[in-house]
């Protein structure tokens, strides 16, 4: 919705600077173009057609392209003129004698050799005055059925009825197949796609020209219907295992209903996936919170054989696997809360600080913690993993930087790049001894970063004192093809 609103905003601005730099029409007329422009690209769909918006320009004998769209409800390989391209009158006849004339005309332009494009040309006028002409243009096969006159006239119609403010959400674009019908003042249809057509006769309605909205036969069979308060034309409705979204953009002129656009697009399978991906994502979660369980029992059995032991050795060894174990854990508690398979590192590194360092420091040491940033957010796969380098870096931190001392701070630090993602983890501690040099350390959990990092996950580390040890993990955006 917000990514539509913005584009609406370019779309203005765009207007209004061409419409400064290369012609002479006034803000009033300026501000009409705009409002038009608001359902051009519906028009498009609804006409399967090209639609070009032509301005007069301050340059004798130029015509400017002031907006151009592609229908979205046909493929086509038709080349168009680009917008904010300069024309001359000459190599468009039609569209001057439009400007000239101020009346609706129609016509032929030649695409390739042989092959015609049909034109249906109409002028937008600000009072007696044509300010802009809307050249339609569809292939001979759509605008020589029987019925595409309903459509054209339909068209015509709206580009009049769009000088008033109109909502740009009510006339989004239509996707291909979408449903048609048009009905007259009377609500009587006067016309129906092929794909409405279907729609209905899947519901067991054979018959639409001719019959009135809103439709009785539908009524009956509604099982379930829900309109968004956010777009009271639009309401989803279900008729057995079908699941239809309907579009009702009624025209009306001082309260009298003059023209009536009905579209439906059938959402069955769609619905049906997101049923099936909710169900899925709660048993994922499910499974997330019975592993946080079972690692977590098992850290407890950890801790209760190392009560029990009165080797030092085994002691530290024990608590060293309890914390690898309850950094796992932290993750999956995070990923059970969560309906997406992502973690953000900030949060699950502050979870594993609160976690596991009470485990390992005196009561009466303070550490403190630092985050700065942006949050970087991995997919789940990469999750346990990291959670065990955190881990091993924070319990290094605690162990060797802070040892003698009753406070410390552990901080990270996250930088975005085109190329991924930089984790820096520090300490005010004492730092890296000079000789430090990770390929050749005998330390287990530096010999578990180096193989998660480097083997796993196609990054990099670098260890380097500044004002404590610093950790600096580099994560590529897309290892080995894939996709972070």
């Amino acid at each position: 919705m917000q990514q539509e609103e913005n584009t609406s905003v370019l779309q203005n601005e765009t207007i209004t600077r061409l419409c400064r730099r290369h012609t002479a029409l006034t803000a009033m007329q300026t501000e009409l173009l705009k409002r038009v422009e608001v359902c051009l690209p519906f028009i498009a769909d609804l006409a399967h057609a090209y639609l070009y918006l032509y301005v007069k320009t301050k340059t004798p004998g130029k015509l400017l392209v002031l907006k151009h769209y592609r229908p979205h409800t046909f493929f086509s390989d038709i080349e168009f003129t680009g917008e904010g391209a300069l024309v001359s009158s000459l190599e468009e006849p039609l569209i001057t004698a439009v400007f000239e004339r101020g009346r609706f005309l129609h016509g032929q332009r030649e695409w390739r050799f042989g092959i015609n494009l049909e034109m249906y040309v109409h002028p937008i006028k600000s009072g007696s005055e044509v300010i802009g002409v809307v050249s339609l243009e569809t292939g001979h096969s759509y605008a020589s059925s029987s019925s595409y006159h309903q459509l054209l006239d339909t068209a015509l119609f709206l580009l009049d009825y769009a000088k008033r403010p109109l909502d740009r959400e009510q006339f989004r674009t239509m996707s291909p197949g979408t449903g048609i019908i048009i009905a007259d003042h009377n609500n009587r249809i006067i016309f129906a796609n092929l794909s409405a057509t279907r729609i209905y006769r899947a519901l067991g309605i054979n018959s639409l020209v001719g019959c009135r909205l809103p439709d009785r036969e539908l009524s009956t069979m509604l099982h379930r219907e829900t309109i968004d308060s956010s777009r009271p034309y639009e309401r989803e409705i279900q008729i057995r295992d079908f699941v239809l979204v309907q579009r009702d953009i009624k025209l009306e002129e001082t309260g009298t209903l003059q023209r009536r656009i009905m579209l439906l697009s059938d959402v069955s399978e769609l619905r049906k996936k997101e049923r099936e991906i909710k169900i899925k994502s709660a048993v994922i979660q499910e499974i997330h919170h019975r592993v946080k369980n079972n690692l977590q029992t098992i850290a407890s059995l950890l801790r209760l054989q190392a009560r029990r032991s009165k080797v030092p050795e085994v002691k530290n060894a024990l608590q060293e696997s309890t914390n690898r174990i309850l950094s796992m854990s932290v993750v999956h508690e995070f990923l059970s809360q969560q309906a997406a398979e992502e973690i953000k590192v900030m949060e699950v590194t502050r979870n594993i600080l609160d976690t596991v360092a009470p485990n390992m420091v005196a009561d009466d040491f303070v550490l403190h913690s630092s985050f700065e940033g942006p949050e970087v957010i991995l997919p789940s796969r990469t999750a346990s993993n990291l959670a065990v380098i955190i881990n091993e870096l924070i319990l290094n931190s605690i162990e060797h930087g802070f040892a003698g001392r009753e406070h410390g701070l552990i901080g990270l630090r996250t930088e975005t790049t085109p190329a991924g993602y930089i984790l820096d983890l520090y300490d005010d501690g004492r730092g890296l001894p000079e000789d430090f040099d990770l390929n050749r350390s005998r330390s287990l959990g530096l010999q578990i970063i180096r193989t998660l990092v480097q083997d796993d996950m196609g990054g990099e580390i670098q260890f380097f004192n500044q004002q404590g040890a610093h950790a600096k993990i580099t994560i590529p955006r897309n290892p080995e093809g894939g996709e972070y």
